[in-house]
């Protein structure tokens, strides 16, 4: 936005639920006049944002500090946002076709985090060791073949695993 960093200022405020089972920390805050209608019928008023190094689809937030300051009622259906001004009702609209890519960004960005976060959990619980080794010994296998099979092992490279039966119509690869 070209702001100089030495406008921010320091602030202790944390944000629950925007990554999955995290909190984050915003770095700084700035306060910046938000001006909402046009020339003829405007409302101006400073507003207290925080920054913070987290990916988002959005470059800012308005939430409800910035509604009651303002005065305004959102509608999510219509994508309208409204609130009085010194001549009148001021409406501001926002874009459909770029409010579908926020959502579809923002999906994107949320399924990112929670592969990190799913991956994490993941390492902390499996043992490496364990993952190319069969659990039971095939021989107890439910699954019964109708036709002849031939055991073909799918880890050549560790002959301690137990082999695989395939059809003998089947290639070895």
């Amino acid at each position: 936005m070209g702001i100089p960093m030495s406008r921010l200022s320091e602030s202790n405020m944390q944000f629950h639920g925007v990554i999955l089972g995290k909190k984050a920390k915003s770095l700084e805050q700035i306060s910046l006049d938000l001006v909402f209608g046009d020339s003829k019928n405007f409302r101006k008023e400073k507003l207290t944002f925080e920054v913070v190094d987290f990916d988002s689809a959005y470059h800012d937030i308005l939430g409800r500090p910035a509604y009651a300051c303002f005065m305004a009622r959102p509608c999510y259906v219509y994508l309208k946002l409204k609130m009085p001004g010194p001549k009148g009702v001021i409406t501001v609209t926002q874009n459909r076709q770029r409010a579908e890519e926020c959502l579809h960004k923002g999906s994107k960005i949320a399924d990112e985090q929670m592969v990190v976060v799913e991956l994490e959990e993941y390492k902390k619980n499996a043992d490496p060791s364990d993952l190319l080794h069969s659990k039971k010994p095939a021989f107890e296998s439910a699954f019964q073949s109708a036709g002849e099979t031939k055991p073909v092992h799918i880890h050549p490279e560790d002959p301690t695993t137990a082999p695989t039966h395939i059809s003998t119509t089947l290639d070895n690869k």
